[in-house]
């Protein structure tokens, strides 16, 4: 019986000895600007945007990149009741993205991305419930945003200049 257990041990073993893992490189990694890109934000301030890029591009390490990230917001009421209520806010972010490579001193790529969502206010005071969702939204908003420019950038050559 031990005899037995032991070849199968033994067996199983040998069978996983090819078993290559996904990221053993860091050049199968998604995302081509991880921990190579110095960020730079300007315009509207989100607070959610700073916890979310050290995730999405690590810490800085080889500096072969800048990114610069220009965000601006737009409210508008579309829909206004009778006494001036506002009772639906359309929300309009415009990130424009502008990398730049240290290494070879060019523009690699320029865009603007944009998301939008809306909100219908429920009070003329405070209303916690407005405001956790409206947070919420932001939070999907910037990610969302963040997430397809990566996408983009990962399936362009981003060492070749404009």
């Amino acid at each position: 019986m031990k005899k037995i257990i032991c070849i199968s041990v033994f067996l199983f073993l040998i069978s996983c000895s090819s078993i290559d893992f996904v990221y053993k490189d860091k050049k199968n990694t998604t995302n081509p600007l991880y921990e190579k890109t110095n960020i730079d934000i300007s315009g509207t301030e989100l607070v959610f945007i700073n916890t979310y890029l050290p995730m999405l591009f690590g810490e800085n390490k080889f500096n072969e990149f800048n990114l610069f990230i220009n965000i601006k917001e737009k409210k508008t009421k579309t829909s206004v009741e009778k006494n001036q209520a506002t009772s639906n806010l359309m929300y309009e972010l415009r990130f424009q993205y502008s990398l730049f490579s240290n290494t070879k001193e060019c523009k690699t790529y320029e865009k603007e991305v944009l998301s939008n969502f809306s909100i219908i206010p429920k009070s003329g005071g405070y209303n916690y419930g407005t405001d956790a969702s409206l947070e919420k939204k932001y939070e999907l908003a910037i990610t969302e945003n963040l997430n397809q420019f990566i996408s983009v950038v990962s399936s362009l050559n981003v060492n070749d200049c404009l």
